[in-house]
This record gives structure tokens, sequence and C-alpha cells, in this order.
């Protein structure tokens, strides 16, 4: 594609933001100001239930866990969620310096484990009539006014692929409707925020992935990711990207504020309809300074480039760290002087428009 037809191509889904973003909030109930909760319908961008991931090791609290993330998310009324499988699970550790990997992978060892969490999360939501498996954009509508939790399957980190694009069919086939490109282990498909470049943004794996990412209708994520690699990203994707879960950079010291991202950063999602996940991390004072968060990335991105992604039950010190506090959230946001309209776009209308654009 040329650098005109990109901009030609960015403008047009630009414009199209307003029209759609309305939309994108069909299946929403309206607000009282009254009640902080009534019929928002809710989608996470990043979540995982339960702790799911580590089922196995010692670190797992149980299946209770996951029924009791699923409650959680039915009495905040979440309508949806990317349910995320960690990639890297097997070989990172946390330290003094934060998040690091404590090894490599030996030859097919993360494709493994990938089929041990995928079968792992599955036989949970199986076991949950709170929870159904979720393929299609407007699964997000129907479950939830079915009172059900629409779970898509999410993957952090593409280590799984080996630099093989050609495994995203079987993971199609298996549910997966969403890779985010790395995590805290450097793969081969780019490079992140917390390690050393290697591939001096993108590689080439990585560049045949977003492209068969977009024809198969899978999310492609790029949080964890460089600078570099999210704008290479961008660059290549015909369809709206997100970061599943960030902050603008607040000159937090902590190690962990690494992740996040500066406002150059965070407009490259706006170019082609994207959204980032306010991240309610330990990176927030309280959840009255995490809504002063999510302000100030609408103030760069805009409205509709905003959602909320909780890293949920596996997050750092989190102040949003159960799905009941949502209506307190939404009390928070009004009380800042978000309108209606705005809230439930932030809460679940953008997603549900990028969901609507990309999935098949």
């Amino acid at each position: 594609m040329s650098e005109g037809q990109s901009t030609s191509r960015r403008k047009f889904i630009q414009s199209s933001l307003g029209a759609f973003g309305g939309m994108s909030l069909m299946g929403f109930g309206g607000f009282d100001a009254n009640q902080t909760n009534t019929d928002f319908i809710t989608f996470d961008l990043h979540a995982h239930p339960g702790y799911f991931f580590a089922k196995g090791s010692d670190k797992y609290p149980g299946d209770s866990a996951f029924q009791q993330s699923i409650e959680t998310m039915l009495a905040g009324k979440l309508g949806g969620a990317f349910f995320a499988l960690v990639a890297d699970a097997l070989i990172i550790s946390v330290g003094a310096n934060g998040v690091k990997p404590s090894r490599n992978f030996s030859s097919g060892e993360a494709w493994v484990d990938y089929k041990r969490q995928i079968t792992i999360l599955k036989e949970l939501v199986a076991t949950q009539s709170g929870a159904l498996l979720a393929t299609k954009a407007d699964q997000f509508n129907t479950d939830a006014k079915a009172g059900k939790i629409a779970a898509y399957i999410a993957c952090e980190g593409g280590d799984y692929l080996e630099g093989d694009a050609g495994r995203l069919d079987a993971m199609y086939q298996d549910g997966v409707r969403s890779v985010q490109l790395v995590h805290y282990h450097p793969n081969e498909l780019g490079d992140l925020q917390t390690e050393p470049a290697q591939h001096n943004g993108l590689s080439m794996a990585g560049k045949l992935c977003i492209k068969k990412m977009n024809n198969l209708g899978m999310v492609i994520d790029l949080a964890h990711a460089s600078y570099a690699t999210t704008k290479a990203s961008v660059d290549i994707s015909q369809h709206p990207v997100m970061i599943s879960h960030t902050l603008l950079d607040n000159g937090s010291a902590l190690p962990i504020a690494r992740r996040m991202i500066s406002r150059e950063h965070a407009k490259l999602i706006t170019s082609n309809g994207g959204v980032i996940g306010a991240w309610p991390s330990g990176l927030n004072k309280d959840l009255n300074d995490y809504v002063d968060n999510i302000k100030r990335l609408i103030d760069v991105v805009g409205i509709d480039h905003v959602g909320i992604g909780t890293d949920m039950d596996a997050n750092f010190k989190p102040v949003l760290s159960n799905y009941t506090q949502l209506p307190t959230l939404i009390a928070h946001m009004k009380t800042k002087g978000f309108s209606d309209s705005e809230v439930m776009k932030v809460l679940g209308g953008n997603m549900q428009r990028v969901l609507s654009s990309v999935l098949r």
C-alpha cells in the first residue's frame, strides 16, 4: 500500500467514527443519573479470570476462583471480555526489576503449553452457567442480554507461534479471536517495551502474522509492544487494533512503569480506528485517580478510542480489583463530567465497534 492509499484509508476510518460510534451503542440501556449502573453492558479488553492459566502450579487458587470471577462479572453487569491465555507463563517470574523471563523456550514447548491452557479455559467455561465462549461480534450483545458473559479467547504473547503465522489457522479454529504479539519474553514477532530491541520493531514474521490475523478476523493486540513495533503494525493492519491494557506515562519510577506509553505512542492507535484499554493497575493512586487517567487518555486520543482493560485477576496492585466495583467506577466518571454516551463508549461501545469491524 502506498502512503497516499494509507492516508486515504485512515481519513475514511476517522471520518466514519462518529456515525459508527453511534451504531456501537445499540443494545445498551439508558443511564439513570440517580443509579450508578443500570443497563450498561461493559467489555473488558483484557482479563485472566481466576488466574486460570496457572492451573497445575502452586500459584493456582483453585477452580472456585474462576467461578467467583464469573459471578462478580455478572454482578457488575459485565457483558463480555477477552479471557487471555499467557504465552510465556512457564518462563517468566516477578523480581525486584519487575517481570522478567528466566529462560527461553525449548522447541515446541510453547505450543504444548498453548494446548494445555486453552483446554483448561474451555473446560472451566463449560462448567459455568454464567459464561459462553464467544467468536462472533454480536455475541457481546446477545449473550449479555441473556444474562451470560461473552468469553472471547485471547493469547497474551505470540510465543506460541514460534514465528509461524500458519499456526494462526489452528488457533482460529480453536476459537482464539485476539493475539497480543509480545508479552515479557522476547519472541520472533517484534520488540517489546521491557527488553532491548532485537527486530528494529516488527519482524518479517510479525508482519506476516499481522496480515494473517487481518485475513482471519482476529483482533491484533499491541499491549507490551514497543513504539516501533506498534507503528509498523498499525501501518500494515487494514483493521482496527487495540492496546488492551496500558496508561499514559505519568513519570512513575516503578519497574512496571515501562509498560506505560507516550502521547505519540497512544495516537498511533487512532489512525485505523483502534482502542486503548485504560489499565487500573497500581500505577494509579486509587479509583478516582484511575478516572483521571482515563480522561488523560481521552484528551490525547479522543472519546472513540478508549476502553477499559482490567488485567483481572493478574494485575499489579489493582485499584479496580473486582467487577462489582464497576458501578463505583461509573459514579466517579459521572462526577467528573462524563456524559451518558461517553460512559457507554468507554465501558463497551468503542470495543463493540472494533469487534464488529474485525471479527468474521
